[in-house]
């Protein structure tokens, strides 16, 4: 199955799941991918790639073998029952922001005009109060 042309990939990042508790931590990573499939296309041979490795649906937020999501398509915004692009939060997940930062370090929101680099800073100062007013644990060390 051709999709295009990997044109980036970042490392990969280890986080603890968003959602029940009760499952492994995640490793993450962007790739960069030129393609000319539309995005309606790319979903449905990401749907196909993520069977083959065995994905099974579970719950939402529940445990998977692997989730591969669409950030963004180019200048593409879709709504639909089957996609949203951008990745409609995207910005929010610093598990999203890390690796995709590697590939785009000055990578703006297509919608919004926000800097991904800005966001994960705001996240990191607000995240930083929440520890100091003991309402957030500090993050476990491997």
């Amino acid at each position: 199955m051709n999709l295009g042309r990997i044109d980036g990939v970042s490392s990969v990042w280890e986080s603890a799941p968003v959602g029940p508790p009760d499952q492994p931590d995640y490793w993450n990573m962007v790739v960069r991918l030129r393609t000319s499939l539309s995005a309606d296309a790319l979903l449905a041979a990401i749907k196909t790639i993520e069977a083959r490795v065995g994905r099974t649906p579970t719950y939402p937020q529940g445990p998977r073998v692997i989730d591969i999501d669409i950030l963004t398509h180019g200048a593409t915004t879709q709504t639909s029952t089957a996609v949203e692009i951008p990745h409609p939060r995207m910005m929010q997940r610093a598990f999203v922001l890390r690796p995709l930062l590697e590939l785009e370090p000055s990578f703006v929101h297509p919608v919004t005009g926000e800097r991904a680099a800005d966001r994960l800073a705001v996240g990191s100062f607000e995240r930083i109060r929440r520890i100091l007013a003991g309402t957030e644990l500090l993050p476990r060390v491997s």
